[in-house]
Parts: C-alpha cells; sequence; structure tokens
C-alpha cells in the first residue's frame, strides 16, 4: 500500500484551517496544486472526505470520522522528521562501541568525558572485547565504531591510526630494574615475567616481533587481561610486558612503567569501521573527536 501523505496533510490542514485558500497559504503551494493533492488522496480511497463549492468547504461523514486518524498520522510523522532533523543538526542519538580493554585504562575515559561535554544528551553502549572480537563487532554492525590494534587487513574494514602505543616494562618500586631510565629485553633474562595469553593481539604481536630479532622470553605466569597482570604487578608478585596505555604513571602506587628499549616494539592503535556504511550522527561526532584528539599513547 502506498501511502499518500502529501494528501493527508492537505486533507487535515484544510479542514483544521476551514477552507482551501488558508490551507494552501499554510502549506505554501498554491491552491490548483492543493486541489490536486486532495483529488488524488480521493481517488486512490475511493471516498469522498470534502463537500466543496464556492462558498464553503465541509468534511463528508466519512471526513469527519477519518479526521482524528489523519491528524494522527501527520502529527506523528512531522515528529518523527523533526527529531531526525535534529538528530542531523545536533549529532543527537545513541550507538554502540566496540573497544580493547587496555583503552578502557585512561584513554576512553577522557574520550568519553569530551564526548559528553559536546554530546551530553548522547549515550555510548561499550563492548570491550579482543581486537579480533572488535574487528568482527564492527564488521557484524553490533557496533557502529571500534577502537583496536592494527592487524590483518580486512577488505570491508576502514582502518585510521590513532596512535603508536610502545611495549614498556612494568614492575614493582623494589625490582632491581626499577631504577633504570630504560630496559632491554635481554635485562630481563630470568625475571618471574607475567604475561598475557597468547590469543591477545598483544601477544601475538609481541612474539613476532621478537621472533623476527631472535629475542626469546618466558613467563612464569600468563594471564587473560592485562588489567589482571598489573594487580600480580602491583602485588609483587611478577613484573610484565604491556603497552605503554594499560595504565597511566601513578594510577598504582609501586608500580613502576619503564621504556623498553633495543628494540623499541610498537603496537598501532587504530579507530575501525565498516566501508561504505554511514554512521548515526551520534557515532560520527565521536568519529571526529578521537580523530582530532592528541594521544600520549
Amino acid at each position: 500500500m502506498k501511502i499518500d501523505f502529501d494528501g493527508i496533510q492537505a486533507f487535515v490542514v484544510i479542514a483544521e484551517l476551514g477552507g482551501f485558500n488558508k490551507a494552501a497559504e499554510h502549506l505554501h503551494v498554491t491552491q490548483t496544486a492543493l486541489t490536486r493533492r486532495v483529488q488524488k488522496l480521493e481517488a486512490y480511497l475511493g471516498l469522498r472526505l470534502l463537500d466543496r463549492t464556492t462558498r464553503y468547504v465541509e468534511l463528508t461523514a466519512v471526513g469527519r470520522e477519518f479526521l482524528p486518524q489523519a491528524r494522527a498520522i501527520v502529527n506523528e510523522m512531522t515528529s518523527a522528521v523533526g527529531r531526525l532533523k535534529d538528530m542531523s543538526k545536533n549529532a543527537k542519538g545513541n550507538f554502540t562501541l566496540a573497544c580493547v580493554p587496555t583503552m578502557a585504562a585512561h584513554i576512553l575515559p577522557n574520550l568519553i568525558r569530551e564526548y559528553s561535554k559536546v554530546c551530553p544528551q548522547n549515550r555510548i553502549r561499550l563492548l570491550d572485547a579482543t581486537s579480533y572480537e572488535v574487528r568482527d563487532s564492527v564488521l557484524n554492525s553490533q557496533a557502529e565504531l571500534g577502537i583496536g590494534i592494527h592487524g590483518e587487513q580486512h577488505p570491508d574494514v576502514l582502518e585510521t591510526p590513532l596512535f603508536d602505543d610502545p611495549l614498556m616494562f612494568f614492575c614493582r618500586d623494589s625490582n632491581p630494574l626499577s631504577e633504570m631510565k630504560s630496559v632491554t629485553w635481554s635485562d630481563m633474562s630470568g625475571a618471574d615475567l607475567i604475561v598475557v595469553s597468547n590469543l591477545t593481539a598483544t601477544r601475538v604481536f609481541m612474539d613476532y616481533q621478537l621472533a623476527k630479532r631472535g629475542i626469546s622470553l618466558s613467563g612464569s605466569y600468563e594471564v587473560q587481561h592485562h588489567a589482571t597482570a598489573i594487580s600480580l604487578v602491583a602485588a609483587g608478585v611478577g613484573c610484565a610486558i604491556l603497552p605503554a596505555s594499560t595504565f597511566k604513571e601513578g594510577d598504582r602506587p609501586g608500580v613502576r612503567k619503564i621504556p623498553l628499549v633495543s628494540p623499541v616494539v610498537k603496537r598501532k592503535v587504530i579507530l575501525i569501521q565498516r566501508k561504505n556504511t554511514s554512521l548515526s550522527p551520534a557515532a560520527e561526532a565521536f568519529c571526529d573527536l578521537i580523530k582530532a584528539s592528541d594521544f600520549d599513547g
């Protein structure tokens, strides 16, 4: 069924204003055009909605019965279009963001705080997941945007580099290496190392970079999440190799974050979205914000 909105709107305005002349002025059309809209609607329905002569316009019995429903249709459509225009103009709405957990430490909260200043009424649904799951969430339209780690390129994914996130050495201030300005990979030989699962993008990336350089390290402990590794370090269980973005200096009293050198190994944090897919205004506003942000990694 094809709904003739123009005809229904014309009928409602004529009924409310009491004539074609006022209705035509209100809708900014000619009386001829307005008459055609009503005639087209009546022809489609096979019913007369208005009785009209040169002196008056009057609703038929069918027209009087239809008017409340027609008015509801026009009001609902006008309201819906108004909401969409407001959404477009003011970037209103909600969206889902998939993100690797390491970004949730201090970088993502800062971004969301800035976003809330620009779009205070919007709501973000967060999916924290591995980098592989972040990409799949975007590909499967579970999330409009994703923040992940650069890996194998997918033909349907658009990647925007955000910043390079170097791997660093984390230890308690009681560790013999804690006073060093930088730590080499060979310095960690024999250390009680806490490593993240080999299913994470960070571990895969680290193992690949180390294998290229002939460096071999083994861990005394293996965990699934970076936050768990930090907690173990803070408890004095061991030390860890983690991305710099895992936490901000000072977040954990007694935990040191020291640059790893010889070689410096970095992972690339990226913004992910589907190619040839339009973002909602709310997601577009966040996308613009994150692209304009100055990350310190």
